[in-house]
């Protein structure tokens, strides 16, 4: 099975950002948003937190994030590609009074302090790094002791099952065909080779307890489409 070469996903979502917020609401008839509302009815965020927000892509959770933590708090947004983060900067410009920071960096290595976070998310970001095990423990350092993570992703159903089924016909037909119309096939194409390599929800916990997390719970989302792995530290 091929190995992620971070420089190829970066150039990759580089070459997307222009496309992606609207792709995402057409493939997924604009229900992305109510995935990462459930996201943050596990995290629960709060006035005054610090929180992360890793592989931010164009920043639609950290806005969110940032909304909640009002007065006092603070949300970086963390991607290794500088194209969706330039977004992501242009639209918290238009909202210049939510308390946001961004940092181009690598979701394995970020250079923050141990428990620098109160709590932490990530969408769709977990896939693409080179090792999501390594990503589970660097995201457990930076997390204070008590405090909530959650991980938003495609969830890896059994290859035989009903799900799977679906999921292949979604990818195949309607995901790269869309994004064959805007010119971007072989971008999205990426996806179903991603899932492939990517851990399933039970070794997504397994992965997250190794890790130094004291709980995780991996719940499908989406009739199995998408997964949301919940996690404390």
């Amino acid at each position: 099975m091929a190995t992620v070469d971070p420089r190829q996903i970066s150039d990759l979502f580089d070459t997307i950002a222009p496309r992606y917020d609207q792709l995402n609401d057409l493939l997924s008839l604009g229900l992305h948003r109510l995935w990462k509302r459930q996201a943050l009815l596990w995290l629960r965020p709060s006035p005054g937190q610090r929180l992360l927000d890793l592989c931010c892509g164009t920043g639609d959770l950290a806005l969110l994030l940032a909304s909640r933590v009002r007065p006092g708090g603070l949300v970086l947004g963390l991607d290794a590609a500088a194209a969706p983060l330039a977004i992501a900067q242009r639209r918290a410009e238009r909202q210049p009074w939510l308390p946001l920071q961004w940092q181009q960096g690598d979701a394995l290595a970020t250079g923050l302090a141990d428990g620098w976070a109160d709590g932490a998310v990530m969408a769709y970001g977990l896939r693409n790094l080179a090792d999501p095990a390594a990503g589970l423990a660097e995201l457990r350092r930076l997390l204070r002791a008590g405090a909530r993570a959650v991980v938003l992703d495609f969830n890896r159903p059994d290859s035989a099952s009903a799900p799977a089924t679906f999921q292949r016909f979604y990818l195949r037909r309607l995901v790269v065909p869309a994004a064959r119309a805007v010119g971007l096939p072989d971008q999205y194409a990426w996806l179903e080779e991603s899932l492939a390599r990517f851990p399933t929800g039970p070794v997504q916990e397994e992965l997250a307890c190794a890790a130094g997390f004291a709980a995780a719970r991996h719940r499908p989302l989406a009739g199995g489409l998408m997964g949301l792995l919940e996690l404390q530290a």
